[in-house]
């Protein structure tokens, strides 16, 4: 709750935020709807979860993402 808290109090007018994570089954979790009712102003893109195990061979994913 300690970054929900810091989002709170942070002026995201014009800012874009790109959510990612890794995860061994949760994924993002609703972690971008929660981003876009917490940061007010900001343009949350849709999200990239990893799943942890897969991690090491991941940077096709995350260069197709960025």
């Amino acid at each position: 709750m300690a970054v929900y808290t810091f989002l709170e109090k942070f002026d995201w007018n014009g800012k874009t935020i790109h959510p990612f994570c890794t995860h061994e089954g949760s994924g993002l979790s609703g972690t971008e709807g929660r981003l876009q009712g917490v940061c007010k102003g900001a343009v949350v893109t849709k999200g990239l979860a990893v799943q942890g195990s897969l991690s090491d061979n991941a940077g096709t994913v995350v260069e197709k993402w960025i």
